[in-house]
């Protein structure tokens, strides 16, 4: 009988873990869907191996709810689960468990370990870890393990735009093995001098996008989001 009574208390512990830990990724969603639409600067670099991309300025432009374009002259790398993809899938109902993990420093901020399991085996994303701010609500590191591009880690620093949880610079760690190069400078790997490689393989990248000059909920028109 204590047997039966332990097990039905830890599965109440787990249930009841599952259901604040979601409440939190509640609370963001509503933070975030809070913000209609938005147009930003944008400055990226791109620390890729054997890839010489030059830093690209641009602006980029978003409305709810996956609508996103970006205006730049130069070469654009982006990973997109950054952007779209992941508030999408937060935002999906039903479509994933999350669980709450250990507490954890970031910057000298307490943050809350939660991880997020797909329901659906068919998702391009296996796992979601999600480091978060509980004062603020916003996300201050997340790992995402996807079947196409890998694992991206990305580190989110936030300044003016904090109450829509928009950040002012992201910070992205690539798996350069798996992610995917746009088909305008694939080539350049191949055509890479393998002096230049080290003895040593580096697989990871970095791609650091600054944000400024934020205009939020200006109505932007569906028409910018088609426009070449």
């Amino acid at each position: 009988m204590k047997q039966f009574v332990l097990f039905i208390a830890i599965s109440f512990s787990c249930f009841s873990h599952a259901q604040n830990a979601e409440d939190v990724i509640t609370k963001i969603n509503n933070k975030f869907n809070a913000v209609k639409d938005y147009s930003v600067n944008v400055y990226i670099q791109a620390n890729i191996p054997m890839l010489k991309i030059m830093p690209n300025k641009g602006k980029l432009y978003f409305k709810q709810k996956d609508k996103v374009k970006i205006d730049s002259k130069g070469i654009t790398v982006l990973p997109k689960q950054g952007f779209t993809e992941l508030n999408s899938f937060l935002n999906e109902k039903g479509a994933y468990m999350a669980i709450f993990g250990d507490s954890v420093m970031i910057r000298g901020v307490k943050t809350k370990l939660i991880n997020v399991i797909p329901n659906n085996s068919a998702s391009d994303i296996i796992l979601v870890k999600l480091w978060v701010d509980l004062q603020n609500n916003i996300i201050l590191r997340s790992q995402l393990t996807t079947k196409s591009n890998g694992s991206i880690n990305i580190d989110y620093s936030y300044t003016d735009q904090i109450n829509y949880g928009l950040p002012n610079q992201l910070k992205f760690e690539i798996d350069v093995k798996k992610f995917k190069i746009p088909k305008s400078i694939a080539g350049d790997i191949n055509k890479t001098n393998q002096q230049e490689k080290t003895t040593k393989e580096i697989d990871k990248g970095t791609i650091t996008v600054n944000f400024t000059e934020y205009k939020v909920n200006i109505g932007l028109k569906d028409e910018i989001f088609s426009k070449n």
